[in-house]
């Protein structure tokens, strides 16, 4: 299951509410029919109600928002004044204001190199993205957690082996080194200190392979994996 975050935005004016969703809607049914009874119908609620937010509306903003009309026929219908269409412009414009200024940060994640001789630990992903495919141990660090403590949770979660933290190989940030969005990623290099090797939590199956032949590898693990080399020959 997906889930995403909505944030309401309220228009204030000196701590009171002036507009925000709903009212705003009601303002515009009454734009759209010319009738408040009517605005009022598609809104779900009595003609006392709707007349009782426009009035709190006005009371916020101290201005006057709605006015009767007389059509051609006599009927009264209902107009926004001038100061009501300027309200909803200005709430429409802070909304897309707010949608652009809120911050968006990248994900912090983490990886461990693990080596035998001249083998590295891999494992197959279990899950989308690159499913099937294999990868360095690692994932996302938790909420009050370092990126030490996360990366031996989360190779001993992948790989069942207990490991301890021998160096920080480096940082990677490039926005497109992960479909899902812009990941982080502290790379450390480990010691095995116990444990047993099997696959676990997001991995199908953990092993050791060959640093003469990997196979197709997800993310950057590749370009990891080649600087993780280049370090070890200086």
């Amino acid at each position: 299951m997906m889930y995403r975050l909505e944030c309401k935005c309220m228009l204030m004016k000196d701590e009171m509410f002036v507009l925000g969703e709903g009212r705003a809607k009601l303002l515009r049914f009454i734009e759209r029919t010319g009738s408040i009874s009517r605005a009022a119908e598609k809104m779900d609620m009595s003609y006392r109600h709707a007349w009782g937010i426009i009035r709190k509306i006005e009371e916020s903003a101290e201005e006057e928002l709605v006015e009767s009309q007389r059509g051609g026929s006599n009927e009264r219908g209902s107009v926004l004044t001038p100061a009501a269409k300027q309200l909803l412009k200005d709430y429409e414009d802070l909304k897309d204001e707010h949608k652009g200024g809120v911050y968006r940060n990248p994900s912090l994640t983490v990886d461990g190199i693990v080596t035998r001789k001249d083998k590295i630990l891999l494992i197959e992903r279990k899950n989308p993205p690159f499913k099937g495919c294999y990868a360095l141990p690692g994932g996302f660090v938790e909420y009050n957690e370092t990126v030490e403590k996360a990366v031996l949770r989360e190779v001993e979660e992948e790989t069942g082996l207990k490991t301890e933290i021998k160096k920080l190989i480096g940082v990677y940030s490039s926005p497109e080194r992960d479909p899902r969005g812009h990941m982080v990623s502290s790379v450390f290099s480990l010691d095995i200190i116990g444990g047993e090797l099997v696959g676990g939590s997001d991995a199908v199956s953990a092993d050791f392979f060959s640093l003469k032949d990997l196979p197709n590898l997800a993310f950057d693990h590749d370009k990891i994996i080649e600087d993780f080399r280049a370090d070890k020959e200086r």
